[in-house]
């Protein structure tokens, strides 16, 4: 089994969800004194969304991880204005945040042809500057990966997501009966007949203790902040990662996942969610099911199963709860219905949000000193 993990860990290892560059934007040029020229702009860096490239790619592309912007030309007497350095252009995925070191977000990539300046060039030499140039704005910055799919599937190792997300769309994750097959992110579209496609991002399975960086710990978490929707895929009959691992119950596993989450942010038990309890093709599935749908309608009655620090701190209300079989295609097409439904219901949602919002601001444009209620409304 170890020698299995490790031919994966070979094959995945390519995978790239964050890379830290040196950028620097050009000098400027300098100017010239006795006929008051002055010196060009120097270039700047930018960030820009690209289709059909990857993080690996930029990697490979920039193996110094160093982009310098060109310089700006002097003035020169058949030039007093010189002329601007040449720009640093860098191809990256959408789904990329671009921060400094420090955190400070300088901007995001969420469809082709979004740009992001990262380093800006330094002014050329003019009279106010004594006709030296300045210096290009240098900085680290970090491209750092988070998928945007609609919907995003957690669970633990062995539960089943890989295989489901096969049986829902046309992607073709590796399968396998060890845990960690799922190496990276994968994404797959759900196809449907009035040919609205839904896009749903499989994730690396967490384990208990993956917030103090046990198995894979939260990293790849961040691929699920730009999610819609979180579906949980349990195993109906339970989950034991190893030997020395302690057996957890399909109810037990419900409530680690969410605890995990938690710990993560709370900003992830906001979103919609639902339950699926997959491998309803075993023995005793039926009997499993029955016993987990009475403990979540009581969940505080059965709290004490799990340690104190393991409890979450509320309980997740799934939208629905739905039994399958990702071997044998068990209600696949009614969890394809409800993820449909949501969707729909959000985006009617959001487009009411906005229809509001446009017409309180032509409102208040239209009658700026009318009174409002309590809500703000005029």
């Amino acid at each position: 089994m170890v020698w299995i993990s490790r031919v994966c860990l070979r094959k995945y290892g390519g995978f790239v969800d964050n890379l830290r560059l040196y950028v620097k934007g050009g000098s400027g040029g300098m100017g010239l004194p006795r006929l008051g020229g002055q010196g060009g702009k120097g270039g700047d860096v930018w960030v820009i969304a690209k289709e059909s490239i990857t993080l690996k790619k930029v990697k490979d592309m920039y193996p110094q991880k160093r982009l310098v912007a060109g310089v700006g030309t002097n003035s020169s007497i058949r030039a007093l204005k010189g002329d601007k350095g040449n720009d640093q252009q860098v191809f990256a995925p959408t789904g990329i945040v671009v921060t400094t070191d420090d955190r400070r977000i300088l901007g995001e990539l969420n469809a082709v042809g979004d740009k992001v300046l990262v380093a800006r060039g330094g002014q050329g030499g003019s009279f106010h500057m004594g006709y030296l140039p300045n210096k290009g704005q240098a900085r680290h910055i970090r491209l750092d990966l988070k998928l945007i799919a609609d919907v995003g599937l957690v669970g633990f190792p062995n539960a089943g997501k890989s295989s489901l997300l096969a049986k829902l769309s046309h992607a073709r994750p590796q399968v396998a009966s060890y845990p960690f097959t799922t190496l990276r992110p994968e994404l797959g579209k759900i196809m449907y007949n009035d040919y609205k496609q839904v896009s749903v991002a499989d994730l690396p399975g967490l384990i208990e203790g993956a917030h103090m960086n046990k198995g894979m710990g939260h990293k790849f978490l961040k691929h699920v902040e730009r999610t819609k929707q979180l579906v949980f895929v349990v195993d109906v009959c339970g989950f034991q990662l190893s030997a020395k691992s302690p057996f957890r119950t399909a109810f037990e596993t419900v409530q680690l996942l969410t605890k995990e989450l938690e710990l993560y942010s709370d900003e992830m038990l906001s979103k919609p969610a639902f339950l699926v309890l997959n491998k309803m093709d075993l023995p005793d599935a039926e009997q499993k099911l029955e016993e987990l749908m009475g403990q979540l309608q009581n969940q505080k009655d059965f709290a004490h199963l799990l340690p104190d620090a393991m409890v979450p701190k509320s309980s997740l209300s799934f939208r629905q709860i739905l039994p399958v079989s990702a071997l044998t295609g068990h209600g696949i097409e009614d969890l394809k219905a409800c993820i449909r439904q949501t969707l729909d219901e959000q985006a009617a949602a959001e487009t009411a949000d906005l229809h509001r919002a446009c017409l309180q601001e032509l409102r208040e444009t239209a009658w700026p000193n009318s009174p409002k209620d309590s809500t703000g409304t005029v």
